[in-house]
């Protein structure tokens, strides 16, 4: 519902019950706000109202003041989806206006358009997919390995330019499996990007060891380079170099790999990539996982491409991907028995997602192709809103815009950051903060921070970003939806930023 829209529902209390239904008949909503003139909310008024007006022979030319009382149910603007979902349900109604501090209406929420959520980033699945699982289901190889994983593995590989991959459960799996293919072990070091999801970090606990955490650059979004170098002058002063650098690629967008690896080359530290958020992209027309000693990638559900759960270990020395194929598979000796030297892990993936995983790579560039698009519209629909600040795409990158983000700018951000995402949530639209950086989080609290010359980038970007729904199968409806309603959020921040 666009600014006009909910305009068109406000009406006054002198309004007519002819006008009334002419305003009913146009908007098509089944309800009127009526306010007075400092746009303070008096009552509702619906068509079963005018109906039952006109059972009692009311004039037609009479104002909706001369009607008898009728208190509005209401929520507040802090109100949550499932507040207005329980109202809905407890009063038997199909709208509910939300008012500020002053009793002032400033949006309606419809019980349709809540049925009908948005979601962040949904899996988009096709075709190609089915005749590989139908195929993994005739031939019986459902459980883990299978020709699906072989191919999986090899055409992956193949399309990221990295000599061979291992295909196992998760991106979390993959990392763990990596750092320990490093030769990471209990006690050492592990510097890692602050600014990402847990699950990038989780696995040096794993192994025992302690993760580092380096700050962001304003210019990617990802691990910058001075703080990196700061963090390792800091470590050769200490005598506690790391054994391994997770550079993380976040929200479809690779690192500056070029200012990152001379950096650890100097200090003969190997890069661990993870790129589980950036299947797709490239940094100077090469793929973002090809750049570390090992690259990762997630198909998680929520991912450009999915197997509904998965990930995979990337690596040019095929030594290190049959490692990390053996430790994925309880670390099984060669033998007629089961015979195990060493801990391993059932961290293998299952020949039926494998299957999904090779239909859904068929489609990767027009996926990303599609999440590109999906940013271009929020941009130039919103190209009018001062306050609003994209993820940057620096010259020689291409993202995939996996999620499209952007920050709030000017005084009172954050503020006006969490309205807007109340907004949005209060109408059944997935919108989320960037991630909370790993050095904010208690799991790490004490854990070493190299902030990006003297400014903690991550903080600023948590307390002010936004992630906004953007699918491959977001459909121009849904996202005209959400366009609407964040242009209208972003307005009332600023409204409501203006009247503190």
């Amino acid at each position: 519902m666009t600014a006009d829209e909910f305009a068109a529902l406000c009406v006054q209390p002198g309004c007519t019950l002819r006008q009334a239904l002419a305003s009913l008949n146009e908007t098509a909503r089944g309800v009127l706000l009526v306010v007075d003139a400092d746009r303070r909310l008096r009552r509702t008024l619906t068509d079963g109202d005018l109906r039952r007006a006109a059972l009692r022979q009311v004039n037609d030319g009479t104002a909706i003041a001369d009607l008898p009382g009728q208190a509005a149910i209401t929520v507040d603007t802090d109100a949550s989806l499932a507040r207005v979902v329980a109202l809905l349900d407890q009063h038997q109604i199909d709208h509910l206006p939300v008012v500020d501090e002053a009793g002032r209406v400033v949006d309606v929420m419809f019980r349709r358009e809540l049925s009908q959520r948005i979601w962040l980033s949904s899996p988009h699945l096709g075709d190609e997919e089915t005749a590989f699982v139908e195929d993994a289901f005739k031939t019986n190889w459902i459980a883990p390995l299978g020709p699906h994983v072989d191919g999986f593995e090899r055409e992956l590989a193949a399309h990221v330019g990295v000599g061979h991959g291992a295909a196992v459960s998760s991106g979390t799996a993959a990392i763990h499996l990596a750092l320990l293919l490093l030769g990471v072990q209990p006690g050492d070091t592990v510097f890692c990007s602050s600014l990402t999801f847990v699950g990038s970090c989780n696995p040096i606990l794993y192994c025992g060891a302690r993760p580092v955490f380096i700050d962001c650059e304003p210019q990617t979004w990802n691990m910058s380079p001075p703080a990196l170098a700061s963090a390792f002058e800091w470590a050769r002063r200490e005598g506690r170099l790391p054994r391994a650098v997770i550079v993380v690629n976040l929200y479809g967008q690779s690192a500056d790999m070029d200012a990152l690896l001379p950096i650890c080359e100097r200090y003969g530290v190997p890069v661990l990539e993870d790129a589980a958020e950036s299947l797709g992209a490239l940094y100077k027309g090469r793929a973002s996982g090809s750049f570390g000693r090992i690259g990762v990638y997630s198909f998680n559900g929520n991912k450009i491409i999915t197997t509904s759960g998965g990930g995979m270990v990337v690596a040019d020395d095929p030594a290190v991907v049959e490692r990390a194929r053996k430790l994925a598979t309880q670390a099984r000796e060669t033998a007629a028995h089961y015979e195990h030297l060493e801990m391993g892990f059932n961290y293998r993936m299952s020949n039926v997602l494998a299957g999904i995983g090779r239909g859904q790579l068929r489609v990767l560039e027009q996926r990303v192709e599609q999440r590109r698009q999906v940013f271009d519209r929020y941009r130039e629909a919103l190209s009018d809103q001062s306050q609003v600040n994209w993820m940057p795409e620096p010259a020689g990158f291409r993202s995939t815009r996996w999620l499209t983000c952007f920050t709030m700018l000017g005084a009172d951000a954050r503020l006006r950051r969490d309205r807007v995402l109340r907004a949005l949530e209060r109408h059944s639209i997935e919108a989320r903060p960037v991630w909370k950086p790993m050095h904010r989080q208690p799991l790490f609290r004490g854990a070493p921070f190299f902030a990006h010359a003297d400014r903690d980038v991550s903080t600023e970007l948590f307390e002010t970003g936004i992630c906004l729904p953007s699918g491959s199968n977001l459909t121009a409806g849904q996202q005209g939806r959400v366009i609407e309603q964040l242009r209208r959020a972003l307005a009332l921040a600023e409204d409501g930023r203006a009247a503190a």
